[in-house]
């Protein structure tokens, strides 16, 4: 079974991963574009990753906000990498000060309490959307080995994947024939099966060896894995690729 990671994990892999983000988009410039984010540049990616940042916080603090002003806002402002670090403080500063028992709206299964789950969702958005921005300054994707992202928080971020965004009933993941997927991560001796049918997904956490028995296998390192499955690598080849590509799974 996958453990998952104590909130302050989380928000540290929220810093590491801001930190990264900042350096990589004025290192690669507002203009150029995102290589794993078509018809993207990095002065939208900051538009779009402010944006949630904003949008988690009036989440938990209980306001509906509006997206495109918040993103416009982004891509207009004079100093946009400075609005981002302003929403990703104050998201911070409002995960930290909320209760255990804060309510607010959480939209995947098997979703933790609202502090928890966007401590987590929040931390894993900030980090794929990182990786966008080394790229950016690459101009490819990147090598795992190329990025800062720990073994325990990509596991963490690949069942996070699998087992909350997967199964949803708005996933497009599915197949007139049954098949079933594995996942083999080689360095953290974790597998999981998704199965797949003309209905939602099921993911089910399994060994590494009953993952590879699967109709379709993808075998990597844990960041390998999240990386790939999240559209942000390419150095993975699998059977599983026409299938999740054109699920869009995101």
């Amino acid at each position: 079974m996958v453990t998952p990671l104590p909130p302050a994990r989380h928000l540290t892999g929220l810093h590491e991963a801001m930190t990264h983000f900042a350096r990589d988009a004025a290192r690669a410039g507002l203009d150029v574009e995102v290589p794993t984010c078509p018809e993207w540049t990095v002065r939208r990616l900051i538009g779009h990753q402010g944006a949630v940042h904003r949008w988690a916080h009036g989440a938990l603090l209980g306001t509906d906000l509006e997206w495109a002003p918040l993103e416009k806002q982004g891509r207009s402002s004079a100093d946009p990498i400075e609005w981002l670090r302003d929403g990703a403080i104050d998201l911070v500063t409002t995960l930290v000060a909320a209760a255990d028992d804060v309510e607010a709206p959480v939209f995947l299964l098997e979703a933790p309490p609202a502090k928890q789950f966007w401590t987590r969702r929040q931390c894993h958005e900030t980090t794929i959307h990182a990786v966008d921005a080394l790229a950016a300054t690459l101009g490819r994707p990147p090598r795992a080995e190329e990025t800062w992202i720990g073994s325990d928080l990509a596991l963490d971020g690949v069942d996070e994947l699998l087992c909350g965004f997967v199964p949803r009933e708005k996933s497009r993941l599915r197949a007139t024939s049954p098949v079933t997927l594995g996942m083999v991560a080689t360095d953290v001796d974790h597998g999981w099966t998704v199965h797949i049918t003309a209905q939602a997904p099921v993911t089910t956490r399994v060994s590494p060896d009953e993952a590879a028995a699967a109709d379709a296998v993808l075998t990597g390192t844990a960041s390998q894995l999240y990386l790939a499955l999240w559209h942000r690598s390419d150095e993975l080849t699998s059977d599983i690729w026409p299938l999740w590509h054109d699920s869009a799974v995101h």
